[in-house]
């Protein structure tokens, strides 16, 4: 029978979820048991009163969104789980940090029903819910019309110290002010410790008077410990539609263990004298482990019904748009569902039948502006350099400033935010974001790549100015190591194409990749558009690598390239051609596409027995030993660049024709043909 006095209820229902994540670390040994025993009693409220889901149906389109940034407490975020009634054991606690279990080390999207995004690498969560909060309100514009509110939810998330001291939380609140986010509300966890001890002495600043500057509504500090003084003020934040809003809570890590507020409790399990006395301090049972009163697990799964009446009032509200707007209707739920719409490729088609050289970069822009018409999910933007990525969707305004059905996102230069935003939107799920900023600053966006790379979104990222190519703006803007680097993160597809028809068919390869972020890699300078009636068709993209040309069968040589430099490849096939030497010109623009080909296929482009093989490419050589094999050779970049013209910077590098030539010709002296 369920407790009718509230704040009894509360008190229990708060330490079950503390002492879950408590005795899940004690079993595990490892884990951070801190943050959940401080943060306990600010996460039931947001669930409690606030939060709108459904745990039968986690993956309900109208859903408020939750993100705890802080992933290391992600015993606080699984005991939720499992008391609010998601498919998520008791006995899936007990197994936390095991192999195979739904309880990994830190949240897992697709791991666990109910997580919604990886979290543990600090200050993406926070910056990932912005992107979120973009996408609510994109959807929202485009598709709440007629008085239908299909779209109307929000994104909340816990944060912690940590993630405020990263630099991309700095990025990420800047922009979500400006977007006038108002459905944004961020929970802070102000307990003042940190792993290494107290916050002040790297971590000074007034966090409040910060996010005030940004323009945000601060509320607080309220105290955290107070479920009611923790809803009121997540009221306030609901009632202000105009600014983001970040409610800091004043707690104490480890709250009622031995050595509560130290950074003794933050990473480490108690021990048992430790769990016995906090349990004891708390007036909660030393025995059994995992113990759950009935009052509170009742109390717990009445969201299982409040959330089936939630989803089952907005299915009606999504009957009667249906009814009065069928196509906008079909449209919205093929794009939460991720669908393409049927020939959304075709405007791909006879883009570049002038023949005249074009900078993959401005086909690429070409490209996705021929698309963007078909391809309504498309929506994305640059960090500052629209101009010169050539990302402007044309015709499709702006996102943001009193607009917010455009199609353009303006990130201003925080590519580390713009990442994590749009992670974020492909979280949320219907639309398909884009990003563009030059390859040399991947680096500043790497921590959200390899989180879109272990989630499986749909990220499409455009990088230009792709090698030394770009001149005169010498080796701080020439990329020399990234390419290597981005093609090392699993589950990364990198492209580089040779030319606009690759470019072109470059995109349709990302918006096909439904499985992982894709990566566009395109030029500043301008490259000659291949006549497909001498050379292969650049469909052959799709497989990653493809046989471009040949001056006859069995060849005995092979010259591999990507991007500008397969023409030099191409040169070099013709220069051998001449002097009677059967040469294969393979274009390669895409190591991870072509090595998901089968075995046959790859043989037919790559064939064993052809063991003279050259490799050409404007960046680090390393990597190319996978398709060249020992008895290769590789022309490339063993260094920084410099400022110059870029014909003049391949000369003085010897990345050219006749080097390749002269390569190819000293591996056919002294490299056998494999019998």
């Amino acid at each position: 029978m369920m407790s009718t006095d509230k704040a009894l209820v509360d008190r229990n229902t708060i330490n079950a979820i503390r002492f879950l994540a408590v005795d899940a670390v004690q079993r595990a040994g490892s884990g951070h048991p801190g943050t959940p025993m401080g943060a306990a009693p600010m996460a039931y409220t947001l669930w409690d009163r606030f939060l709108k889901h459904n745990p039968k149906n986690p993956d309900w389109p109208d859903r408020d969104r939750f993100v705890l940034s802080p992933g290391h407490a992600s015993t606080l975020l699984y005991a939720l789980l499992h008391l609010y009634g998601y498919d998520l054991s008791l006995e899936e606690l007990k197994s936390f940090r095991r192999w195979g279990s739904k309880t990994p080390g830190h949240p897992e999207r697709g791991e666990t029903p109910g997580v919604e995004m990886t979290t543990g690498p600090l200050g993406q969560g926070l910056a990932h819910a912005v992107g979120m909060a973009v996408a609510e309100r994109w959807l929202a514009e485009h598709y709440n019309i007629g008085g239908h509110e299909i779209v109307d939810h929000y994104t909340y998330a816990i944060v912690s110290d940590g993630d405020m001291q990263e630099g991309v939380s700095a990025e990420a609140a800047s922009i979500a002010a400006s977007l006038k986010l108002g459905k944004l509300i961020y929970l802070y966890d102000d307990n003042d410790i940190q792993l290494t001890g107290p916050t002040e002495p790297g971590f000074a600043e007034k966090v409040a008077g910060r996010f005030g500057v940004y323009g945000w509504q601060v509320i607080g500090p309220v105290d955290g410990f107070d479920p009611d003084a923790v809803e009121r003020a997540i009221e306030e934040a609901r009632a202000d539609g105009e600014r983001p809003s970040l409610i800091v809570c004043k707690t104490v890590i480890g709250y009622g263990s031995p050595e509560q507020a130290t950074s003794n409790v933050h990473g480490e399990p108690l021990g048992e004298k430790g769990v016995r006395a906090a349990k004891m301090a708390l007036g909660w049972p030393e025995e059994p482990a995992f113990y759950v009163p009935e009052d509170v697990l009742e109390h717990a799964r009445g969201a299982v019904e409040r959330g089936r009446e939630a989803e089952a009032a907005w299915r009606e509200r999504m009957d009667a748009y249906r009814r009065d707007h069928p196509e906008e209707a079909a449209r919205f739920e093929a794009e939460v569902r991720g669908e393409l719409p049927e020939g959304w490729d075709a405007a791909l088609e006879g883009l570049f039948a002038d023949g005249k050289p074009v900078a993959t970069r401005a086909a690429g822009g070409t490209a996705l502006n021929a698309l963007v018409g078909r391809v309504h999910a498309l929506t994305g933007g640059s960090a500052d350099l629209d101009t010169s990525t050539k990302t402007t969707i044309t015709g499709y305004g702006n996102f943001g400033w009193g607009e917010y059905c455009g199609h353009n996102m303006h990130f201003g230069v925080r590519e580390h935010a713009m990442g994590s935003i749009a992670g974020g939107m492909a979280v949320h799920g219907g639309v398909i974001p884009y990003t563009a900023t030059f390859l040399t600053f991947a680096d500043y966006m790497r921590p959200p790549m390899r989180l879109a790379a272990l989630m499986g979104l749909r990220v499409v990222y455009v990088f230009t100015h792709d090698s030394i190519g770009l001149g005169e703006d010498g080796p701080t803007h020439q990329p020399v190591e990234h390419l290597l680097g981005l093609r090392a993160v699993p589950n990364l597809t990198v492209v580089r194409p040779a030319d606009a028809a690759e470019a072109a068919e470059s995109w349709r390869a990302a918006l096909l990749n439904d499985a992982g972020p894709t990566v566009l890699v395109f030029t500043r300078q301008k490259l000659p558009v291949l006549d497909r009636d001498v050379y292969a068709p650049a469909e052959g993209l799709q497989r990653g690598g493809y046989v471009l040309w040949e001056n006859g069968p069995s060849p005995e040589v092979i010259l591999l390239g990507t991007g500008s430099e397969t023409h030099i490849a191409l040169e070099a096939g013709h220069k051998l051609a001449e002097e009677g030497v059967k040469a294969r010109v393979v274009s390669l623009p895409s190591w991870e596409l072509f090595d998901g080909q089968p075995e046959e296929y790859r043989e037919s482009v790559l064939p064993r027995a052809v063991r003279a093989r050259v490799a050409v490419e404007a960046a680090a050589v390393l990597g190319w030993e996978h398709y060249v094999g020992l008895d290769g050779a590789v022309v490339g970049m063993r260094g920084f660049g410099a400022s110059a013209p870029a014909p003049e910077l391949y000369e003085r590098f010897g990345i050219t024709a006749e080097r390749v030539a002269e390569e190819a010709r000293s591996l056919l002296l002294t490299t056998p043909a494999r019998g």
